[in-house]
């Protein structure tokens, strides 16, 4: 390479470096495009590979998925600091819940993603290029938010495959992402299943990303995340009568732990 190219590109890295301390817009805007463009070289990679190692779609890929994306948070500079990973150790399936916050959720789930767990998303993404092949081979569960008919449908489904494949399901409750540093109220949509199938529901927390990632500010710096997986919730004797009490009992608990995480003062309590 002549040294004009490599003084140009000094010069180019120098400036971005400069812009970055300078702009939070910049910086902001930078390390998003580089965290979708991460998702997306990284996804086209691992796919061939899990087409080669397992074949096609199966919630085996998440093994090989999930040793990708533990990566990631290297090149943001985000530390996981994770408790109670042995609540996860339940015999037979389970319903897992937690709160939804970002884009960057991805990194937390694959941080802690049990072993046999398949996760219910937006139908949208299995449209996403490379992101929506890998989450296809992965074995996500899509569901059309937007036609209640066809997600109870698919719920239905999920709640036979879950017990004929033995397999767990993870859950965002809140439906969408929500950085307030709050808990947005639960739908019952995974309560129900729960409850349908009998299984118990474990919740996960994650504290929140208000100190390092705020879109609204512009905010996207290194930071730690706290991650507290909860002793599960039997549901063995429950109807469909006890669905709303379920819903509410979870939301308290991982609400009341979100604000410990967080260290906030604990607020009033109701998800609804």
């Amino acid at each position: 390479m002549e040294p004009g190219w490599l003084l140009w590109g000094a010069a180019v890295l120098l400036l971005l470096h400069l812009l970055m301390e300078l702009s939070p817009a910049v910086n902001f805007a930078l390390r998003i495009g580089f965290y979708y463009a991460l998702c997306i070289v990284c996804s086209g990679l691992t796919a061939p590979v899990c087409l080669l190692v397992n074949g096609g779609r199966t919630v085996k890929n998440m093994r090989i998925i999930k040793t990708v994306v533990k990566s990631f948070k290297y090149f943001f500079g985000l530390r996981f600091e994770v408790k109670g990973l042995e609540n996860f150790e339940v015999e037979g399936p389970a319903i897992i819940v937690s709160n939804h916050q970002s884009i960057l959720d991805m990194m937390g789930l694959m941080e802690v993603l049990p072993d046999g767990c398949v996760q219910v998303g937006k139908k949208e993404l299995m449209y996403a290029g490379t992101v929506g092949l890998i989450t296809y081979l992965g074995g996500v569960i899509f569901i059309n938010r937007k036609s209640t008919t066809s997600a109870k449908m698919v719920m239905a489904e999920v709640a036979k495959t879950m017990i004929a494949d033995n397999v767990k399901v993870w859950v965002y409750p809140e439906g969408t992402r929500n950085c307030t540093g709050d808990l947005l109220p639960f739908k019952k949509g995974a309560f129900h299943l729960a409850v349908q199938a009998q299984v118990p529901v474990i919740p996960v927390v994650y504290s929140s990303f208000t100190t390092f990632y705020n879109p609204k500010k512009n905010l996207f710096t290194s930071g730690k995340i706290k991650v507290e997986v909860l002793p599960r919730i039997e549901t063995k004797g429950l109807t469909p009568d006890d669905v709303s009490d379920l819903t509410d009992r979870c939301y308290n608990i991982m609400r009341e732990t979100l604000f410990r995480l967080s260290g906030r003062p604990a607020e009033g309590k109701g998800s609804s």
